[in-house]
């Protein structure tokens, strides 16, 4: 069983000096090399359709957060269970988006993750050191869909032919860093039970 260990080893990754937590997990993985100068880097997975969708929903979240604030002074109970619903529709909308966009087996991949950055393995050596990638992980069971980019800070080769690649976030939203913050937290809390 993997344990979480802090990011902190720079003799592992020279250049890899964060202070996260990191986890050996099993996630949905979509990768897209980016261009330097490439422009759609806010949206590289090309949801334009969707975003005023997506900036809508923020916002009616961001309203229901703080009448929730308000609430919790008057009524407890009534406060845990909009919370609970609020809960229940957040999910049901993770459910429905990744089942019109469902991954393929081949998506699914062992990785190490942490807030900072990601390392999985590549069955080709197609990756190089400061290459810029956008990743969209899909992280189970919650089904949160984070995207970030990263940069390549290290290719490890193996005898496959393939390597490990390790990458940091250097572009990532804040909700997107904290849906990742608390996919590390449950996944820390679930090996606590097993044992």
């Amino acid at each position: 069983m993997p344990a979480t260990t802090p990011d902190n080893n720079p003799a592992d990754i020279p250049s890899d000096r964060r202070d996260f937590f990191r986890i050996s997990d099993h996630i949905g993985l979509e990768i897209r090399k980016l261009d330097p100068d490439e422009a759609d880097r806010d949206n590289p997975f090309n949801g334009n359709h969707l975003e005023s969708l997506r900036s809508e929903f923020r916002r009616l979240d961001q309203d229901v957060r703080a009448h929730l604030a308000t609430l919790a002074e008057k009524d407890r109970l009534l406060t845990s269970l909009i919370k609970s619903l609020n809960g229940k529709l957040d999910t049901l909308a993770r459910i429905m988006a990744f089942e019109q966009n469902p991954l393929q087996p081949e998506d699914w991949q062992d990785v190490t993750l942490s807030e900072g950055g990601l390392s999985f393995h590549s069955m080709t050596n197609r990756f190089a050191t400061d290459e810029l990638l956008a990743l969209r992980m899909t992280l189970p069971p919650e089904l949160f869909q984070p995207v970030a980019i990263a940069r390549v800070i290290d290719v490890a080769p193996d005898e496959s032919g393939g390597g490990a690649v390790h990458t940091e976030f250097i572009d990532i939203h804040d909700s997107d860093r904290q849906q990742i913050a608390r996919h590390v937290m449950r996944w820390q809390i679930r090996q606590r039970q097993k044992e």
